[in-house]
């Protein structure tokens, strides 16, 4: 990258906000994060301190800062729409972590700001779009090598939960990222959706859902909870071949008796490289006023999704998907 600098406001110092802050300061020359604003002040102080930016009281203050080119949005999931919708009325570009919003209504309401607006501004966290094994995985679906895709299995597996979450969260902060590859790696939009999970005591347990996509089927097992490691799978099976997303590569040991590959402890080390290259064109975008990633209309369709399968884990019952005419600004 080339050109000037873009100044960075960060929203949320948490694990996520910390991590995009140390790439963008230590990895991505074109950015200069300048601003960190967080809800636990001493929080935003570690984090801004570590990267010579200043700690903003507020919301308010961090988009006020003439420094702050564009924001980078990693707040708790529910504040997601009300901090972009704050970013859009200041005029900055945005790169929000996903769930781009937890209710389809202010996903939209993200829609019609950004419209209004009269241009893209908004960039979604759906970082695998970035992954090489998942854009490989793209390309041969697109290359027809294994003929026209009839089914799909995806796999989503986390080592522990992380403090809090529910049945419903593991569906818009887990689940929500094969709701973005199936979409994706389709280019079609999903038809209907039936999540059910394997335990009504366990708030916390596996969660298999079922997908229509077109002339597709599609399943997808999410734990939060596999303890043995984070593992992240996609199986494509064609008429004529089956295409298969690959762990990243290690160092296979044989000793003492055991045959062993390692397997990655989180989604930091899995898809470090996805999270870096997403950053890098993200700063390039905002450089030339464009949105090169997924876009909000992405991260509209995926809530209109998840919204969906919340109420079919709720009620049991298979829920219809509507597919909203989309907009001629993300034609």
């Amino acid at each position: 990258m080339t050109g000037r600098r873009i100044g960075i406001g960060v929203i949320g110092a948490g694990a996520m906000g910390a991590y995009h802050v140390n790439a963008l300061a230590g990895s991505v020359p074109g950015a200069e994060v300048v601003a960190v604003h967080d809800a636990d002040w001493e929080r935003a102080g570690h984090v801004a301190t570590a990267c010579g930016a200043t700690v903003m009281e507020s919301v308010e203050a961090l988009l006020g800062d003439v420094r702050v080119e564009a924001v980078l949005v990693a707040s708790p999931d529910p504040t997601h729409a009300e901090m972009v919708l704050a970013c859009l009325a200041a005029e900055k570009s945005v790169l929000c972590e996903k769930p781009l919003a937890t209710d389809p209504d202010d996903a939209r309401r993200v829609i019609d700001a950004e419209i209004a607006g009269g241009r893209k501004r908004v960039q979604v966290g759906f970082m695998r779009r970035y992954d090489p094994g998942f854009t490989e995985l793209k390309a041969t679906l697109d290359s027809g090598a294994i003929g026209a895709p009839r089914v799909v299995h995806c796999v989503h597996r986390n080592r522990s939960p992380y403090p809090g979450i529910t049945a419903t969260a593991i569906v818009r902060n887990s689940m929500i990222h094969e709701l973005d590859v199936l979409r994706w790696i389709l280019g079609a939009e999903i038809t209907s959706i039936d999540v059910q999970t394997g335990t009504s005591v366990d708030p916390q347990g596996p969660q298999l859902a079922t997908i229509r996509i077109g002339e597709v089927l599609a399943s997808i097992e999410v734990s939060v909870n596999a303890r043995y490691g984070y593992d992240v799978r996609c199986e494509v099976v064609g008429d004529c071949g089956t295409a298969t997303l690959l762990a990243p590569s290690a160092v296979r040991t044989q000793i003492a008796g055991v045959d062993a590959v390692p397997i990655t402890p989180g989604f930091v080390a899995r898809f470090g490289a996805a999270y870096l290259a997403q950053l890098r064109d993200w700063v390039e975008g905002v450089r030339t006023g464009t949105v090169r990633g997924p876009t909000a209309w992405d991260g509209f369709m995926a809530e209109l999704v998840a919204g969906s399968a919340v109420e079919a884990l709720g009620t049991g019952v298979r829920q219809q998907v509507w597919s909203p005419e989309r907009p001629a600004l993300y034609a």
